[in-house]
């Protein structure tokens, strides 16, 4: 039995629709008082400066500008920033593809509990890009990243048990957390954490999957006011 091998995501970065983007108490009040403002240094202003280049939110659509504001950002700590700008250097938009880069600001993001940043740090020791190939390290960052709800994440633990890569062989826990990606995630990624889940569960004894199943039930009840992605 095979699952669909995790490769290096590419994640899906959703364009914000900002018109009136908020700064501390105030608003901008246009495309030109949000550069001001991004100049003057406002990290949450230089983000979604980033963004609309990134997006053509109201520019012309530049992701080598978008990556020169995120980089403004992410070096006073912005988290969105540095995670975006961590993607931006693993795919090679608007900056040359540099993984250690990548790996560098991502890690910085993930270390903040960003999820995103967390699942994709997993992918990045999971493929060796920028970082030592580590299946136990990209085990710790799933983890991280799928307790938080973050559906990619909860499909790609599930495969490292399903799998034994990283950890223990372990259909229970392979079938719980397919489990849970199936029902948070939508898309796609819904459709394929469903069909691992149900692979998984050939293998299974019907204790086993009932087993698995209470536990999910369980971490949904025990993280019923999350926010999940």
């Amino acid at each position: 039995m095979r699952w669909p091998k995790l490769s290096v995501r590419l994640t899906i970065l959703i364009c914000l629709v900002i018109t009136v983007p908020i700064w501390g108490q105030e608003s901008y009040a246009s495309l030109d008082s949000l550069i001001n403002a991004a100049e003057q240094g406002d990290d949450e202003s230089q983000y979604v400066l980033g963004h609309k280049y990134f997006s053509g939110d109201g520019v012309s659509q530049d992701y080598t500008e978008a990556a020169k504001w995120f980089l403004k950002a992410a070096e006073q700590g912005h988290i969105e920033a540095q995670y975006y700008l961590g993607t931006f250097y693993r795919d090679g938009n608007g900056v040359p593809q540099y993984y250690l880069d990548a790996a560098k600001w991502c890690r910085k993001a993930a270390e903040q509990d960003y999820s995103a940043a967390q699942n994709m740090l997993g992918d990045l020791y999971y493929n060796g890009l920028g970082v030592a190939q580590d299946n136990k390290e990209a085990v710790r960052w799933y983890r991280q990243a799928a307790e938080q709800g973050y559906g990619d994440a909860q499909n790609n633990l599930g495969t490292m048990y399903a799998d034994g890569l990283g950890a223990p062989r372990d259909y229970i826990q392979a079938h719980m957390w397919f489990n849970l990606s199936s029902t948070i995630s939508k898309g796609k990624l819904r459709e394929e954490a469903a069909n691992n889940r149900d692979s998984v569960a050939i293998l299974m004894t019907d204790e086993q999957i009932s087993t698995a199943q209470k536990l999910a039930r369980e971490w949904m009840e025990k993280h019923k006011n999350m926010d999940t992605e």
